[in-house]
């Protein structure tokens, strides 16, 4: 088994710190890669993420938010795994004035 990188740590440890709040809503993060080259993340949502409605929105406006800020070299993160159900099929979300918005009410992007 190979070392894990100074990124791949600092990345790990972020993740460690985030992954209480999506616990706590049943849901949970696992790190499943980092492209040192692309600074892509790869991460697999489960639990309660894979039916969120605003699992994509926890996915680019959390935890790929609070990833490109904390780790320098990170530039996105994508999931892997389970297909999720997203935003488009339950329900209309959006970004307005960094807070992501349901259907009308506003919601925590790492809550579900």
């Amino acid at each position: 088994m190979s070392e894990q990188s100074l990124m791949e740590r600092k990345v790990a440890a972020v993740i460690e710190v985030i992954r209480p709040a999506i616990q706590a809503d049943e849901g949970d993060i696992f790190l499943r890669g980092v492209d040192e080259g692309t600074g892509v993340v790869s991460v697999e949502l489960t639990g309660a993420c894979v039916t969120c409605p605003v699992s994509t929105a926890t996915l680019k406006d959390g935890i790929q938010r609070i990833l490109t800020a904390r780790v320098e070299g990170v530039t996105s993160v994508e999931h892997v795994g389970a297909e999720l159900v997203g935003d488009s099929e339950l329900g209309t979300a959006v970004i307005i004035g960094g807070s992501t918005v349901l259907d009308g009410k506003k919601v925590s992007p790492l809550a579900h």
